[in-house]
């Protein structure tokens, strides 16, 4: 009878210490989740320092997010990014050296406010990277934007912010891609893609008419080799990643192509099955805002009210079947100047923009309206509306006074395809940029490098 006591005692015991460990996990859990409830989280990021629950969140979410140029509030608009030379560039710069980038951006809210930008290490795939800022940042991790002006003497009032990077306060240390990080006592306003290169290979390419018969008035063809005399790599196929984007958009771009041929210091791209190939496409439509006073080619007409200028563009055709035509454009791209004024960057005007197109109304998807403008992504403040009464789809686009180039894209949300050749058509005579990305990662490396880079165009195909 003893024994069984024991042993009934000892049953007890066991039951009660699973129960304090049961409660016990229970108010811990509870903790932390009041304390994400709270202004501050008391825990420290890789940077030792304190993040509020908001960031928190973020940081959380920031492993499985893909870091795109995105604008986070409504008031913020015409937010660039380029070379110092070049505004219509793109945003790369090479690895300690004096490369400068420019970056850019207006606030329609017409105050003086304090942002401050920082910069995020992404790998291949625009996911932030596993690196420690001090890994990648040389200087202060974030730096106020001191540079601002105020519109001057325009109906639209607005602050024009711009910052020069690298600078003496913050330096890139590691090739790779990046983003700017812009933000407003803690608050993220906007992000901003751009890339730093370390350049360690060569890259031969040929932009050509597709090999595949039934593509070859419709697409172009990309062929390339990477040259490493002075780069090992062990496995090619996995320390190895090049991503080919036409026009440098973000619709148009692949990612997914391995060495088809590994020869001695050699990776061959030479593929004929159509991996690499791209739609042609068509020249992009434009227009030229740059004067409110006088209707350039494009323009139907032009008003204005106590508040804002109106800007009627001609309806636009669907041009699917059309034959090609010889239309000089910037390949998507767009500028900002005025030809009324000395300063364009705070004397422009933000006139509406209205589009039309008369068309039937797609069944399989809804239409937007797309180019460097938009970032080369679907946005809502860019789909049109179908109008049954005048059979044709309309939408009106606040726009920063300049010359635009635009294209017609129909997306499919349920297959997440995007389809610019249904409105606009494709042709292999097409003049395009297609841009070549080789990373490299190293078998004990973190992170993935930028090594090299090449711009061509199929501007000899016509």
């Amino acid at each position: 009878m003893i024994l069984i006591k024991e042993v009934e005692n000892k049953i007890k015991f066991i039951k009660f210490l699973i129960l304090f460990f049961l409660l016990c996990t229970f108010f811990s859990c509870f903790n932390l989740t009041k304390n994400l409830n709270n202004d501050v989280v008391k825990i420290k990021d890789k940077n030792d320092s304190l993040i509020n629950k908001n960031s928190f969140v973020l940081s959380i979410k920031d492993t499985k997010t893909i870091y795109k140029n995105k604008i986070f509030y409504n008031n913020i608009k015409t937010f660039v990014c380029h070379k110092a030379e070049d505004e219509m560039s793109i945003p790369i710069i090479n690895l300690k050296t004096n490369n400068k980038l420019i970056i850019s951006f207006d606030d329609l809210d017409g105050d003086i406010k304090d942002y401050y930008y920082s910069i995020i290490h992404c790998d291949f795939n625009w996911y932030r990277s596993d690196l420690r800022k001090s890994e990648y940042i040389s200087g202060f991790f974030k730096n106020p934007i001191i540079n601002f002006e105020s519109s001057f003497n325009t109906l639209e009032n607005y602050t024009h912010y711009s910052f020069e990077f690298p600078c003496l306060e913050m330096k890139p240390l590691i090739s790779g891609n990046y983003i700017f990080e812009i933000y407003e006592n803690e608050k993220i306003v906007a992000h901003k893609r751009f890339m730093v290169l370390d350049t360690k290979i060569s890259i031969k390419a040929n932009a050509k008419k597709a090999t595949l018969a039934e593509f070859r008035n419709t697409k172009h063809e990309i062929d390339f080799k990477i040259i490493h005399p002075g780069l090992k790599i062990d496995n090619p196929f996995s320390q190895v990643k090049v991503s080919i984007k036409q026009n440098n958009s973000e619709i148009d771009e692949i990612n997914n192509l391995q060495p088809l041929f590994v020869k001695k210091d050699i990776l061959d791209y030479n593929y004929d099955d159509g991996s690499n190939t791209f739609w042609g496409g068509n020249e992009f439509r434009n227009f030229d805002i740059r004067s409110l006073r006088f209707f350039s080619e494009k323009i139907r007409d032009i008003s204005m009210d106590s508040n804002n200028y109106n800007v009627f563009l001609f309806n636009d055709k669907k041009r699917a079947f059309n034959y090609y035509s010889i239309l000089p454009d910037l390949n998507g791209n767009y500028f900002i100047s005025t030809q009324e004024s000395v300063e364009p960057k705070i004397e422009s005007e933000y006139p509406f923009v209205f589009f039309s197109l008369p068309i039937k109304k797609i069944q399989f998807g809804d239409v937007y309206i797309t180019g460097k403008f938009s970032d080369w992504q679907i946005k809502e403040e860019n789909r049109m509306v179908y109008n049954n009464i005048k059979k044709k789809y309309e939408k009106k686009i606040q726009l920063k006074q300049g010359y635009y180039n635009y294209a017609y894209a129909v997306y499919d949300s349920l297959t997440n395809f995007v389809d610019i050749q249904h409105i606009e058509g494709s042709h292999y005579q097409t003049k395009n940029d297609y841009f070549i990305y080789v990373y490299y990662k190293q078998i004990n490396d973190s992170y993935d490098q930028l090594i090299g880079f090449l711009k061509i165009s199929s501007k000899e195909l016509f």
